[in-house]
Formats: structure tokens, sequence, C-alpha cells
């Protein structure tokens, strides 16, 4: 069994980091919103979504891999300025808003159990993950984020110490429910866009490419592909999309049970939120606070695997347009430029948290925003996967061009839905 576990950790790679990445501080808001507020009622949409998150993710995956470059170098080879600055832009918005939020979620969290100033705590911990980020070789930060997946445990530990109605939670998962209000549909969206985020794009298919080059699999800019490889591609992919379904399953059916079935349908703190893990430490004396200690360091666990992730991401992005080197494999003399983009991206997340913003709500905002930013890149993605031109033998087959457009359509239609009820 200690082989087996060992063996499956030696796998986990970009995917398994990138699904817990998913399930980050805004993932974590989200879903206990939904919980919290509409019951079982979207628990539906996990399970739906789960064969269209790994259809995306292993298309991107499989892009990056398959080219040796990131998805933004991809499409400044192969298609026009216009789409790549649009591209750009949607990334570069939607990583530093959340950005923002993850780091003011992170501070909110910590000041539940430190007696200490909120906006102290927040550039603690945004000098804490520029230090991981800039100066630990890839290697062993790769291996930091594998752990720090650990932190998503305590829902589904709490998931089995409440009493839980199975029956309805089996039909809420298999039997979708839907309202057409404002409210129920912008949640939705926001479950999506935390789900499926334009950042875990860019991220999944630049690390695949960084463990190519650790590997050394590529050779005068050609990656070496096998078919053993894409199969542990592909295992590592659905390995991290299924863990971080899982995760988000629970999320929602603990905020359900505990916060929406005791009257809570309003998640509006930090502190609302750590009430869902109480039952799990109900027995020890001054359960909440231990609720508090849990539930903040799972949301610091995230924030610190999560922040470094979407600046990354967003500067992978812009330095393969600029030409500048880029990498976390690389030292910090040897790539100013890459290393700069991700000071200047989180810095200006941080300063987001200054503007008197709620940093919980802020997290679902920006749920949202991912949820509209993510449609058109995902229409981009869906045609880079299946060009012959650029994939050769790789290109999307039937089922991955199905999943894939699919993805496209129902997130499309979701965000539609939601300005349509708007007016």
């Amino acid at each position: 069994m200690f082989k087996g576990l060992k063996k499956l950790f030696k796998i986990a790679g970009p995917g398994v980091i990138t699904g817990a990445a998913g399930d980050d501080p805004s993932g974590i808001a989200t879903y206990t919103q939904t919980g919290a507020q509409f019951g079982y009622g979207q628990l539906w949409t996990v399970l739906m979504m789960l064969p269209f998150l790994v259809a995306i993710q292993e298309a991107c995956a499989r892009i990056g891999a398959v080219t040796g470059k990131g998805i933004a170098a991809v499409i400044k080879e192969n298609y026009s300025k216009k789409l790549l600055y649009f591209t750009l832009l949607l990334i570069t918005v939607a990583n530093t808003i959340n950005i923002g939020a993850n780091l003011g979620a992170m501070g909110a969290a910590a000041s539940l159990i430190i007696p200490v100033d909120f906006a102290v705590l927040t550039l603690l911990f945004t000098a804490l993950i520029l230090i991981l980020e800039i100066f630990t070789s890839y290697k062993v930060y790769a291996r930091i984020l594998k752990w720090l997946v650990l932190a998503l445990l305590s829902y589904p530990i709490t998931l089995f110490l409440v009493k839980q109605p199975w029956l309805t939670l089996l039909k809420a998962t298999f039997i979708p429910h839907i309202e057409l209000s404002f409210a129920f549909l912008f949640i939705i969206t926001g479950v999506l866009g935390t789900t499926i985020s334009p950042y875990m794009f860019f991220w999944q298919a630049a690390e695949e490419v960084e463990e190519e080059k650790a590997k050394h699999r590529i050779k005068k800019g050609v990656p070496s592909i096998t078919k053993r490889f894409l199969r542990s591609l592909r295992l590592d992919n659905f390995l991290g999309m299924l863990s971080s379904q899982i995760a988000t399953w629970c999320i929602i059916v603990v905020a359900a049970t505990v916060l929406n079935g005791n009257g809570i349908t309003d998640v509006a703190t930090a502190a609302d939120a750590a009430k869902a893990l109480e039952p799990l430490v109900q027995t020890f004396p001054n359960a909440g606070f231990l609720a508090k200690l849990i539930f903040s360091i799972g949301i610091v666990g995230l924030g610190l695997l999560a922040v470094p992730i979407l600046s990354a991401s967003a500067s992978y992005a812009l330095c393969e347009t600029l030409n500048w080197k880029a990498g976390l494999n690389l030292k910090l003399k040897r790539a100013h430029g890459f290393y700069g983009i991700i000071t200047i991206a989180t810095l200006i997340g941080l300063i987001i948290n200054f503007i008197g913003i709620n940093p919980f709500k802020a997290l679902v905002y920006t749920a949202v925003f991912n949820g509209v930013a993510a449609v058109p890149l995902l229409f981009i993605i869906a045609r880079i996967a299946r060009n012959e031109k650029i994939m050769g033998q790789y290109k999307s087959g039937s089922w991955s061009n199905f999943f894939v457009w699919t993805t496209f359509i129902v997130m499309a239609a979701a965000a539609a839905a939601m300005f349509f009820t708007l007016g």
C-alpha cells in the first residue's frame, strides 16, 4: 500500500497541483456560499463539470507537452496579434483580481486566530509567497505545492462527522435543479468560473513544459513525446481534476448541511465560512476557535498554493509574448523579467485589498468574473487543440473535441443567462 501511494505521489505533477489550485480560497468561498444559500440545489454541477474539467485541462496539458511552449507562445506563432493581445488582457486582469482576492482571504482567515491587523498579515503573506516563488528551485517549489494539496482534507473529514441525508445527496448530485433567478445564475457562474478558471489553462500548459525541461525531454526545441508519457500526463490530469471535484462536492455538502441546515444562508466573512467546520471539533473545548484554526490553515495553505500559480501563469503568458526568458526552473539573475512580472502582479493584487472591498465577498465576485472571462479563452484553446498544423498527430480526437466545445457552450450559456436575468 505504501509503495502504491508513493508511486501515485511520484506521478502527481502539474495536473494534481492545478486541480488543487482550483479549490483555492476563491473556490472555497464560492462553494461555501452556494451550499449556504441554495443547500444541495447546485450539487449536480460538480458531477456535470468533471468530464468538462478533465477534457479542457487535458487539452491544455497536451498543448504544452506537444509544442514545448505555453499557450500564449502558441497563439503568437499561429494567430493574429489582436487575438494574442486580447488573450493577454483577459488572463492578466483575471489573475490580478484573483491574486488580490486570495491574499485578502488569507489575511482575513489568519486574523481569526492571530491577534494581528489584517493589513500586516496580508503584507506578510505577500512577502512569503514572493520569497518562495523567486528564491526556491522549481523542483523544491513543486514538492511544496504538492504537500499544500493536503489542506483540502478538512472538508471530507467533516462530511463524515455530520449526519447526512445520503438519499437526498445522491438525488441532488445526479438530478439537475435550476432556478431562473439572477442570484442562482450568479452563483452558478461563479461555481463554473472557479472550477474551470483561465489561470488553470495557462498554468498547466506552462508546467508541462517545465516538467519536460526538468526531465530533459526537450532537445533542440522539440519535445520527446511517447505513449507512456502521454498516459502519465492523462493520469496525472485525471487524478488532479477528480480530487478537485471530490473536494468541491464535500465543501458544498458540508456548507449546505451545517450552514444552510442551521439557517445561515449568507457567508459574508471568513468567520461565517469557518462555522461549517465546527462539527469537526465539536467534541473538543472551544470548538469555535478550533474550527477557525482549521479553516485558517486550509485557506492560508491553499492561498500559498494558488497565488504563485496565478502570478506565474500571467508571467509565462507575458514573457512568451515579449520573448523573455521564463520559468520557475530559472534563477532570478537569468529571468529578471519573468520574476519582475510575478512581483508586480502580486503587488497590484495586494493593493486591491486596501480600497475597502470585503475580502471574502471579493472571492465570489472574482469567481464570477472568471466564469465570464473563461468563455473566449475556451474557444481559443478548442481551436488550438484540434489544429493539426500545431498539434500534428496529437490533435484532439472526437471525444476531446466534444467535451471541450461542450464546456465552451455550457459556460457561455451560463454567463449569458446570468446577464439576461440581471435586466
